[in-house]
C-alpha cells in the first residue's frame, strides 16, 4: 500500500493524539503561544470527534503520517481543526487538503475556515497556496492569530 486517506476509525486514536502533539508541539514553539488545547486532548476527546465529526487520516506504507478534523456545520460551512503532519512526510498536507475539498463538493460546503498563527510564514505560505485567504486577526489565545477562509461558492 503507498498513500491513502480514508475516514478515522477508533483503532486510529494512539496514533492521531501522537502526530497532532508532534505537530502542535511545534506549532506552539514557532508561534510563541504559551498553550495549545491540542497537547492536552485526551482519547474521549478524539473518539468524540470521530463520532462527531468528520476526521480524515493520511497513510503511507502503512504508517500514519496526518490527520485533520473537519466540522460541517447546519449552515453549511465547516470548520478545519487540528490539522496535523509529520514534517518528514512530504505533500501530504496538500493530499489530505484536496480530499477535505472533495468532501465539501459532495456536501455543499460553501466555506471552510480554520485559525492558523500569523507569524509561522511557512503555515501561512502553505495555506495561500491551498486557496485560503486571510478573513480577520485575533489575539484572544496570547499570540498573533488569523481566520483563514476557502469559498467553495
Amino acid at each position: 500500500m503507498a498513500f491513502e486517506i480514508r475516514f478515522a476509525t477508533k483503532d486510529d486514536i494512539e496514533n492521531i493524539i501522537n502526530i497532532t502533539r508532534e505537530a502542535f508541539a511545534l506549532y506552539k514553539e514557532r508561534s510563541g503561544a504559551k498553550s495549545v488545547d491540542a497537547l492536552t486532548e485526551t482519547y474521549e476527546d478524539v473518539l468524540y470527534d470521530i463520532e462527531n465529526k468528520l476526521v480524515f487520516v493520511a497513510i503511507d506504507n502503512n504508517e500514519m503520517v496526518g490527520c485533520v478534523r473537519v466540522e460541517i456545520k447546519d449552515d453549511k460551512n465547516a470548520w478545519l481543526t487540528r490539522f496535523a503532519v509529520k514534517v518528514s512526510s512530504h505533500n501530504s498536507g496538500k493530499k489530505l487538503l484536496a480530499r477535505i475539498d472533495k468532501v465539501m463538493a459532495e456536501n455543499d460546503v460553501k466555506s471552510i475556515s480554520l485559525y492558523t498563527a500569523s507569524d509561522v510564514a511557512s503555515l501561512m505560505s502553505f495555506y495561500g497556496s491551498c486557496g485560503f485567504v486571510t478573513e480577520s486577526t485575533d489575539t484572544s489565545r496570547g499570540y498573533k492569530r488569523v481566520k483563514l477562509l476557502k469559498k467553495y461558492t
